[in-house]
């Protein structure tokens, strides 16, 4: 694991110095076919992270944002998400972040969120505690849903399932709006205790798996059953596991 994780700090490091050379600089936006937008900095973070992974690793898969998937020769895929918050990035706010996973099989055994502008990285290896910075970090004790704090990117990925997050935003504490994979870094840091979303796609999602579990927390579908490359998008994550009975009668 010290072989990937090196590997993946390099492929964050990359990243981030793309992202910093275009961010708050002029640049076009495009619609894709889901009128998600992308830029030039999403698709040139993908394509450099993708040539190094295949030269150091070429029997690898590679499952990223931009440009579909290759498949594995060994059972080790990684998935990548150059910029998971595009539209945060295209305004100019600092809260959008690099995803980088690696899977063993379909689950995730590595993750990593990288906030290039505030030179923020959260490191997730199963197995072991997440660190923030390098250094040990852990979500914080949370006793009720009215004492939280919730985070979600934006009620539209709420579409196929139904208001689900008005629940959240009456029977919470507060409820923030618009983090993206930020959230889930500020969960696993203890400052917020609930993300509740749904829609996501793996590149989405697989990062923060290994992150929010090391921190202590609890991440899976809304059934409560392990996230995967095939779960549905419907994605929970507890900074206190003990919210969960309380938060699975929210999400039916």
């Amino acid at each position: 694991m010290q072989e990937f994780t090196a590997l993946a700090n390099t492929l964050a490091d990359e990243a981030g110095n793309i992202v910093r050379r275009y961010y708050r600089a002029p640049f076009d936006v495009e619609s894709k076919a889901d009128t998600s937008p992308v830029t030039i900095a999403d698709r040139e973070v993908e394509q450099r992270l993708r040539e190094i992974i295949e030269k150091q690793r070429p029997e690898d898969g590679i499952i990223g944002e931009e440009f579909g998937t290759k498949e594995s020769q060994n059972g080790l895929t990684w998935v990548l998400d150059p910029i998971d918050g595009t539209k945060s990035f295209v305004i100019g706010r600092p809260t959008f972040g690099t995803l980088v996973a690696l899977c063993e099989e379909d689950k995730p055994i590595l993750g990593i969120i990288d906030q290039a502008i505030s030179k923020e990285r959260w490191t997730g290896v199963k197995g072991k505690q997440t660190t923030f910075n390098g250094q040990p970090t852990k979500a914080r004790p949370c006793q009720s849903v009215t004492q939280a704090c919730v985070a979600s990117t934006t009620p539209d990925m709420f579409k196929k399932t139904g208001p689900v997050y008005e629940k959240f935003e009456r029977g919470s504490k507060m409820m923030s709006w618009g983090a993206d994979c930020y959230a889930y870094g500020l969960l696993a840091s203890g400052y917020c205790d609930i993300v509740v979303e749904a829609s996501l796609s793996p590149y989405d999602f697989a990062a923060l798996i290994p992150v929010v579990e090391g921190a202590g927390g609890k991440i899976c579908d809304w059934n409560s059953d392990p996230l995967t490359l095939k779960s549905d998008g419907q994605v929970i994550a507890l900074g206190d596991a003990t919210l969960w009975d309380e938060v699975s009668e929210l999400l039916k």
